[in-house]
């Protein structure tokens, strides 16, 4: 995981953590990284001190000594924006939709999902559309093989 420094286009800094610079950089390609004050899109690397592994931990230092500092004054924190309601009851209205489509169109062939996929694309099973269940190994060994498939994300209310 690597910690960011970002800035938008309306100067708010923040901090994001991502598993590597190509994830930052995907996202970001994708519009997925926003700022949590303004919601822009336009973000990008704020320049950021890196962090520097000292090899003297182990050494005994005289302290310095430490001058009284006046504290800044706190800065008031810009509150978070908020998933617009509409929008949100929008995009859960046409996931289920689509849910309720595939569910009604396809066969439900549960945990025999990548080997009814594959007799399919072989032509070893009548073609027909199919959902189930597949682990992540198995979905990445279909796509390999040239299988096309996608996931089908459970009803935005399931999860509650």
């Amino acid at each position: 995981m690597i910690l960011f420094t970002l800035a938008c286009d309306s100067g708010h800094r923040f901090e994001s953590w991502f598993p590597s610079n190509t994830a930052y950089d995907e996202q970001s390609a994708r519009g997925l990284v926003t700022c949590p004050f303004c919601d822009s899109a336009r973000v990008a690397k704020a320049p950021m001190a890196p962090a520097v592994a000292r090899t003297d931990r182990g050494r005994a230092e005289a302290p310095t000594p430490q001058l009284p500092v006046p504290a800044a004054p706190a800065e008031v924190p810009m509150p978070m924006p908020m998933l617009a309601a509409e929008p949100e009851r929008q995009l859960r209205a046409l996931l289920r939709a689509v849910r309720e489509h595939v569910v009604s169109t396809a066969e439900h062939v549960g945990d025999r999902f990548a080997d009814e996929a594959r007799a399919i694309h072989y032509g070893d099973a009548e073609g027909r559309p199919i959902y189930g269940e597949a682990s992540p190994k198995e979905a990445r060994a279909l796509v390999e093989e040239g299988i096309d498939v996608l996931p089908l994300p459970p009803a935005p209310d399931d999860r509650h």
